[in-house]
């Protein structure tokens, strides 16, 4: 029974590995493992008109258009000539910005804070409009001929950065009047944050009441972020949040099959592009009635928004509404700041529940040690502390299945030709011995749950990326440059296997000892962080291991691979 415990282990771990592989295919911009299809590359069509009709479709759907896109005249006025398109520089102590006058669009978001992961001498860029990618943020108005995010603009005069002693910068777009509407659109940068404030300003300089729709959109491709890894899976694309459906992320493939299944209405939430590490949102104050929407714009092009009802504007009479763009890192304190369930970006699946409380812990250890590499080197070490019993009984089981270990041995081989006899003798020496094969099981089921809760704080932390630990580990996020610990990790379940008796069959006897190795070749290409953590969890184990053993009169024995 010894023996088929660990072979339903191995093949539940086995099975997750060829799992995990291929969603990481999938998820990291790479082809599925079976039938891959081409890739699909990033084009925009440009849209001219946008539609008149009040509706998440209505929506205009391009993100660049001629300059005189979206231009239209007053009734009983000449049309006025276009202005000239121009792209605004912006910075602030964590941003440098780029904003384009057509309908005062943010194309460009570079993060100070944040080098990219593929050259470290430039900074992460998250918003982009260029021939390689598309993401950027758009507003506008809908229900009518009026402001839309393709219409030309023009940018107040002001300043561009932000000084020294200021800790606000705004920035000013005004349309033209069209169909009886101007909008003034303000966007307001703040000293060390991530979340701008957009406000929308809507003057009816007409003669009758109007009824404009204001909508909110992040447009971006369908690509996954250059430099990702193939060997982690993280979630890239659209998401949404109402306190009544809770957290709903969706695959841009869904969007494209008009699969896509989100709450379309609510009083309340957001809209998210999610990527790892990194998010966007749109947020509208608590209590203006919203509708949420997701569709693919063009080939490799999808957007995911928000439109809210302004209500009447009376002839000479304006309203405002502000909204709020997050554009940064998922740290879970300053997404919970902004609005509530803004932090679940910050995707821990269906661990959530257990994941949270271990970041909790992780974070609390972190500004105790100062470092984020001991900080997990302590949180695994707690663990362990908490489950030193259940572990404690796991390999007191299997020291008891050791110490007979040699008379089954025997008794297998004496009744070899006897498949029925040996079982019936096997379970008498179990139950003379007082062993349950199956003892060292369910304690060590009850918790991987916590471990992979652990696994994906460890994959989804931001404040992994560019955290030192020792020596040559300059990154906690990137793999180990020096293949130092998967090489300590390999050695680590050797010695594991090497602890463990030998199981009677030859075969379960040789792969325990290749599963190992075949499985820690995926460590050289895991962040440094994730492999420390298994490596520490290792060491732990063999040291309880041997500890245990040696408490219970069994004497720790290397069992070497027999491969005859």
């Amino acid at each position: 029974m010894n023996d088929i415990r660990r072979t339903i282990l191995w093949v539940i771990f086995g099975f997750s590995i060829v799992l995990l592989w291929d969603k990481w295919q999938v998820h990291n911009g790479k082809q599925a493992t079976f039938f891959p299809t081409p890739p699909t590359s990033s084009q925009v069509v440009a849209s001219n008109t946008p539609p008149a009709s009040a509706s998440p479709s209505s929506v205009p759907t391009a993100t660049g258009t001629s300059a005189a896109a979206g231009m239209a005249a007053v009734p009983g006025q000449a049309a006025p000539a276009p202005k000239p398109r121009e792209r605004l520089e912006v910075s602030t102590d964590v941003f440098r910005l780029a904003f384009d006058s057509e309908g005062g669009t943010l194309i460009h978001a570079e993060l100070l804070q944040h080098a990219d992961m593929a050259d470290r001498t430039r900074n992460f860029v998250l918003f982009d409009e260029s021939p390689q990618r598309v993401y950027v943020a758009q507003t506008g108005l809908i229900g009518g001929d009026f402001a839309t995010h393709k219409t030309p603009m023009v940018a107040v005069p002001g300043p561009r950065t932000l000084q020294e002693g200021e800790n606000e910068l705004r920035i000013r777009f005004e349309s033209p009047n069209l169909g009886g509407l101007q909008l003034v659109k303000t966007w307001t940068l703040k000293r060390g944050a991530y979340d701008i404030a957009v406000t929308h300003e809507v003057r009816n300089s007409g003669t009758t009441p109007l009824s404009p729709q204001l909508y909110l959109q992040l447009v971006r491709d369908g690509n996954k972020p250059p430099g990702e890894s193939s060997f982690y899976s993280t979630f890239t694309g659209p998401a949404i949040f109402t306190q009544d459906k809770k957290y709903q992320k969706v695959e841009f493939e869904d969007i494209a099959k008009n699969q896509a299944e989100h709450a379309k209405e609510s009083s309340d939430g957001y809209v998210a592009m999610v990527q790892h590490y990194f998010a966007s949102a749109w947020l509208l104050p608590e209590g203006a009635r919203r509708e949420m929407f997701m569709r693919k714009v063009d080939t490799n092009l999808y957007s995911v928004g928000m439109i809210t009802a302004l209500g009447s504007i009376a002839p000479g009479a304006s309203k405002t509404l502000e909204a709020q763009l997050f554009a940064g890192p998922q740290i879970e304190k300053t997404l919970e700041a902004l609005t509530p369930g803004l932090e679940l970006v910050k995707d821990y699946g269906w661990l959530t529940i257990l994941a949270k409380p271990l970041y909790w812990l992780l974070d609390q250890l972190h500004r105790l040690l100062g470092n984020w590499g001991w900080a997990i080197v302590g949180l695994v070490l707690l663990l362990k502390i908490a489950f030193y019993w259940l572990n404690a009984k796991a390999y007191a089981s299997m020291a008891k299945m050791k110490a007979i270990n040699p008379r089954i041995m025997e008794m297998r081989e004496r009744l070899k030709d006897s498949p029925q006899q040996m079982q019936q003798e096997m379970m008498r020496i179990y139950r003379e011995e007082k062993v349950n094969p199956m003892g060292g099981c369910f304690p060590i089921m009850i918790q991987i749950p916590v471990f992979i809760a652990l696994y994906w704080v460890l994959l989804s932390s931001v404040e992994m990326r560019n955290a030192p630990w020792i020596g040559w580990i300059h990154d906690l996020s990137t793999p180990d440059p020096l293949f130092i610990l998967p090489l300590l990790m390999t050695l680590s379940s050797l010695l594991q296997t090497a602890l463990n008796p030998a199981p009677p069959d030859p075969i379960q006897a040789k792969m325990m000892w290749i599963m190992p190795l075949v499985f820690s070749v995926m460590f050289f290409f895991f962040p440094a962080g994730l492999v420390l953590y298994w490596l520490t969890n290792n060491v732990l184990s063999i040291a309880q291991q041997w500890l245990i053993n040696t408490r219970m009169g069994v004497p720790p024995q290397f069992n070497l691979p027999k491969f005859k």
